[in-house]
């Protein structure tokens, strides 16, 4: 019978493209589509702004990897995130975003793929995020606002909406119709 070695972050470094470090092994994720990778590219830039504007925290795009330690998780890579900690330079960051992103793309639908969005957000939690963001572009709750404090009941913004990510970014705002110009 032949052990299957456990990954490392040391290894993940070496990967091409976006991945995360999960139950020991580094789990690839599908690059996604025009309409989602705009929409992380958007929130990006909206909280870079209001990084850059308050001069607290950082605000990071699509493919930015988080290094946290559970039993099952070692890694985050959100489409978008906000972090306080300290700056690592060539290393993934330590600990989890206190705000992070996840957009939909393709192959996100699904009872499967529900069930794995619902344990990624309990992951960011037990790790510190405050706020985690799950967009879905087709539905009319394009954002649903998790928070750690009440993690089963979402915090909906549709079209015409003004969201935040309160209590993760005091003061910041983006209006959801941004997501579709």
């Amino acid at each position: 019978m032949s052990m299957k070695t456990r990954a490392t972050i040391d290894d993940l470094h070496k990967v091409e493209g976006k991945a995360e470090l999960v139950h020991g092994e580094i789990v690839p994720m599908p690059p996604a589509g025009d309409e989602p990778s705009v929409t992380g590219g958007e929130i990006f830039a909206n909280l870079r702004e209001y990084a850059r504007r308050t001069r607290r925290g950082r605000a990071y795009p699509d493919g930015a990897g988080f290094k946290v330690n559970l039993p099952h998780r070692e890694s985050f890579s959100p489409d978008a995130a906000y972090h306080i900690g300290q700056r690592t330079d060539l290393e993934f960051l330590e600990g989890a975003p206190i705000f992070a992103v996840e957009v939909r793309s393709k192959s996100d639908y699904g009872p499967a793929a529900e069930e794995k969005m619902q344990e990624k957000r309990a992951d960011y939690f037990a790790c510190g995020t405050h706020v985690v963001w799950d967009v879905d572009l087709l539905s009319q709750s394009v954002i649903k606002s998790y928070k750690a404090s009440d993690p089963e009941h979402p915090v909906i913004f549709q079209r015409g909406d003004i969201a935040d990510a309160e209590p993760a970014v005091p003061g910041w705002r983006m209006a959801v119709n941004d997501l579709f110009e």
